[in-house]
């Protein structure tokens, strides 16, 4: 009986393997330096496809990058397929990613794990595949590189061996390049931002309103590079001074230019006519046009009158707000006179209310980022430390009162992060 011992390699055809792994190596080595020259993203998946497809000698490859965040794997390039995005733990590319291991699959269609729905997108016929993860500096997985169709029919063990070593090479580049990606776009946010933030503070008053008989002052310090609050003063023509502290859900860009809007728009209407009411009226139909249905602006609305020493004020959901009478060292907590902006059009705003203002007696309107701020006990520096520094500090300077109170906050919950916007517009009648 006759043994039979599969056929050994001749001289020749050693040579010839050697001589193709050499050359395989050299290709690798190749792309590694053509990764380490390339600054984009795209560019450097396009040598990635086209390496993979001649290293491995191979019909199609397409890189699957890992979003962390979205927990999916996505294609920016895939050589003859659009875009593909699909959850990270679906499919063979997601089991490894799962698993950090190499698959092989040696007949698509009888792998119960493979998805044919792009086959019948493109008319690309599936025979075989290996998919490999790509690897960071940090052996995390950024991505995995799906090859199809062996030229020869099948992967090899030597296959393995450089599937293993471009795993290496490609995730690292692929993760250098995200990183730039991030790093770039942090940078063009930040300056966006700045951009944004310069705008608003340009909107802001200069300089402290003047007014015969009175002292005025306003500060405003966003929690954020933009914040949803801000504070105007707008001279009219009949020497009365309009008066605005706004303050729009949330803080950041979006509520920033809400807050932008409202301003301009209680410029442009109470510039026309000074009815208070039918100015505050026709700004809250105009927002209930742009915002979102969860989006809204509270805002106080004055009217200084220097000849009669008069406030007349609205204040559209914006609460508390303080007044302070001089001759009995009193604090009234008014609460607001009408419904916030944005939420519901034609709600009629009714006459303002009217502050007869007293020598010494004051109106403090200030945003919640001053009394809801809290310690790392949650305690909240709250109202009544509030009204007690104002009592304390009554014939002192507004802008002074108002340096003060933050000041107190800070001193309050020292080595605290400011977590909101803090407004501020105080008026002072003088003696």
């Amino acid at each position: 009986m006759s043994s039979t011992t599969p056929p050994s390699l001749s001289t020749h055809d050693k040579w010839d393997h050697h001589e193709k792994h050499i050359a395989d190596l050299r290709a690798v080595l190749e792309v590694s330096r053509s990764l380490g020259a390339t600054a984009e993203l795209i560019p450097l998946l396009r040598i990635v496809e086209k390496a993979a497809l001649s290293v491995l000698e191979c019909e199609r490859a397409t890189v699957f990058i890992l979003d962390s965040e979205r927990q999916e794997l996505y294609s920016r390039l895939a050589t003859g397929v659009d875009e593909i995005r699909f959850p990270a733990d679906k499919g063979i590319a997601g089991e490894v990613v799962r698993t950090g291991e190499i698959i092989n699959v040696p007949d698509a269609y009888a792998d119960p794990r493979f998805n044919p729905e792009i086959d019948r997108k493109t008319g690309f016929r599936t025979r075989n595949m290996i998919t490999f993860p790509l690897l960071g500096f940090d052996n995390s997985i950024v991505g995995v590189l799906q090859v199809l169709n062996k030229s020869d029919g099948h992967f090899d063990p030597w296959d393995y061996e450089l599937v293993k070593m471009f795993g290496a090479q490609v995730g690292v580049a692929v993760q250098r390049q995200l990183l730039l990606e991030h790093y770039a776009e942090k940078q063009r946010i930040e300056r966006d931002l700045n951009i944004a933030r310069d705008i608003q503070q340009g909107l802001l008053p200069d300089s402290d309103a003047k007014l015969d008989g009175f002292d005025i002052a306003g500060w405003n310090k966003p929690a954020d590079q933009t914040g949803g609050d801000c504070y105007d003063y707008l001279p009219l023509s009949d020497n009365s001074l309009a008066v605005t502290i706004a303050d729009a859900t949330g803080h950041g860009i979006g509520p920033a230019l809400m807050i932008a809007e409202c301003r301009a728009l209680f410029r442009a209407t109470i510039s026309m006519s000074h009815n208070l009411a039918e100015a505050v009226t026709r700004v809250n139909n105009l927002l209930c046009e742009d915002l979102p249905d969860d989006r809204f602006v509270t805002a106080f609305f004055g009217l200084i009158e220097p000849k009669t020493s008069s406030l007349l004020y609205i204040s559209a959901g914006h609460g508390p707000i303080i007044k302070y009478i001089r001759a009995t060292d009193e604090i009234i907590e008014l609460k607001a006179n009408g419904v916030p902006l944005g939420i519901m059009a034609d709600i009629p705003f009714s006459d303002p209310d009217n502050f007869h203002m007293e020598p010494g007696d004051m109106m403090i309107v200030i945003t919640d980022g001053f009394f809801e701020w809290q310690r790392d006990d949650r305690e909240q520096f709250g109202l009544e430390r509030t009204y007690n520094l104002i009592r304390a500090n009554r014939d002192k300077p507004c802008k002074e009162i108002i340096a003060l109170l933050h000041k107190a906050v800070l001193d309050f919950a020292p080595g605290s992060v400011q977590a909101d916007d803090l407004t501020a517009v105080m008026i002072k009648r003088e003696k």
